[in-house]
């Protein structure tokens, strides 16, 4: 007995095939019938099987199918993601390093804001001392101007000798 429904089918051609022409016919010929009809019920018992064979394997291939399908879609979702979120790092980089450009921009600023300030104060500061000094030297000038009156020492007088005039305290004190 044939084992498959193809070696069954195979069989039917190749008796159809030898048959013997009828009288006087080319397309037409003689068979043995109870043969045919034979290798025909065993092949309709052979199609149940083969056919729930069959769609075991489509089912199984639909299933193999939506598995890919799903790995892929997953794949896809996945590298998507990533793609976004390279995308993102890169723009909260580039947006760190804006904000440090930024930064540093503002602390050159005060920098120079504040050198600009502390010369200002030094220059100010020093003018104003030079003035105080200079106040203060005219002071002196005047106090020893006082002091060399009220010594009674004149312009043209020296003390022992010195070209500068002296004071005299003790005299002073009388």
């Amino acid at each position: 007995m044939a084992s498959g429904v193809e070696e069954l089918l195979d069989m039917l051609f190749e008796m159809i095939d030898e048959a013997k022409n009828a009288p006087l016919s080319s397309d037409k010929c003689v068979i043995e019938r109870d043969r045919a009809l034979d290798l025909i019920d065993d092949v309709r018992s052979q199609f149940p099987t083969e056919l729930s064979e069959a769609r075991k394997m489509m089912a199984r291939r639909a299933e193999l199918e939506n598995e890919a399908k799903y790995k892929a879609e997953a794949i896809i979702k996945a590298a998507e993601d990533r793609a976004r979120q390279m995308i993102s790092d890169e723009a909260i980089t580039q947006q760190a390093r804006q904000r440090a450009n930024e930064m540093m921009q503002q602390a050159e600023e005060r920098s120079r804001d504040l050198k600009r300030s502390a010369n200002e104060y030094c220059e100010d500061a020093l003018r104003r001392t030079e003035e105080a000094v200079a106040e203060a030297y005219d002071e002196i000038k005047k106090s020893r101007a006082r002091f060399r009156a009220a010594a009674g020492v004149s312009a043209g007088q020296t003390a022992q000798g010195g070209s500068r005039p002296m004071y005299d305290a003790a005299a002073d004190e009388d």
